[in-house]
């Protein structure tokens, strides 16, 4: 794997681990808690940008639209419809339709980008798609569950396809700075409909310790590392890497001793990691047509033989 691969990875490994930490807020008020994660994650987002000599940048009308509507599709609605689908129906049916990022990336992602997509990708995504699916496990769902579950999907895809014609104007850090930063007021409108007075209280210690790590951790570098590596590796083969999503939960889950890895966790874990490894591999060079025979050919040129080469025509 190289810098971006290795990137892309790590960035969907420490998304996973969100899962298991959540576990510690899991009484703070929904909305509230997320907008303390991106109040916090824009600050030292903001503080990095300067420290590297990251200035403003002066964006028209059109790109503002765009990262307003990458902040609220990606990081507000998002969160929303993956919390209402864990109420409709349980963790289980969002994790499973999540776990089709890979494949919706390997299709939608070249297309959006006025390619084709590859059939060994889409095949790729398909392994992947598998794989998360047995891991995750089977669980209980109903409709509305299922449509909130594919508004977190569409959510999710906007979150990476919207960024890549704002990454070569602004860059990881200020991209990841600024939708964070966006998405602010808008989950603390959320939280004010849905649980009035209650968005916000003073978090326990150990809510504080989750609030701080899904912050700096989950958004600030995984964040960085995913708006790097997407437009070096285009959003199809980017994509794969959200298959390391449920292994990020699982093996946290393992680490924090909350939950022990079962033999349909392990196989899973082997299918992902199989398909990113199949859409990863660099397609075979085509080996060039076999050199003609070196016997010449002759022909009659004003009553004289003249030998000519064979030549052959070159291959697409």
């Amino acid at each position: 794997m190289n810098t971006y691969t290795t990137g892309a990875a790590g960035a969907m490994f420490l998304v996973g681990t969100l899962a298991a930490v959540s576990g510690a807020i899991e009484d703070y008020p929904v909305y509230g808690g997320q907008a303390i994660r991106y109040a916090l994650a824009a600050v030292v987002l903001l503080a990095a940008a300067r420290a590297r000599g990251l200035g403003p940048v002066r964006l028209r009308p059109r790109q503002w639209g765009l990262l307003a509507a990458l902040s609220l599709t990606g990081l507000v609605l998002f969160n929303v419809c993956v919390v209402e689908a864990a109420r409709a129906s349980g963790p289980a049916l969002p994790g499973i339709v999540l776990g089709t990022v890979p494949l919706a990336l390997a299709l939608v992602g070249p297309m959006a980008t006025g390619g084709r997509p590859s059939p060994r990708v889409v095949a790729a995504g398909l392994v992947v798609v598998a794989g998360a699916s047995v891991a995750t496990g089977a669980g209980s769902g109903n409709l509305p569950g299922l449509l909130w579950s594919l508004g977190a999907l569409a959510c999710e895809l906007c979150f990476s396809l919207l960024a890549l014609p704002l990454l070569p104007l602004i860059g990881p850090v200020r991209l990841s700075a600024w939708s964070a930063l966006l998405a602010v007021p808008l989950l603390l409108a959320a939280g004010l409909a849905l649980d009035g007075r209650n968005v916000l209280r003073t978090p326990t210690p150990a809510e504080a310790a989750a609030l701080a790590y899904l912050a700096l951790v989950v958004t600030c570098v995984a964040f960085f590392l995913w708006y790097r590596s997407l437009p070096r590796l285009g959003p199809g083969r980017a994509g794969l890497f959200a298959g390391m999503v449920p292994i990020g939960a699982i093996s946290t889950a393992a680490l924090l001793g909350t939950a022990v890895p079962t033999p349909a966790d392990l196989a899973g874990t082997a299918l992902v990691v199989s398909g990113i490894a199949l859409g990863l591999r660099s397609p075979r060079p085509r080996r060039p047509a076999p050199e003609a025979a070196s016997r010449p050919v002759s022909r009659r040129v004003t009553g004289r033989a003249t030998a000519v080469p064979h030549r052959t025509e070159p291959t697409r």
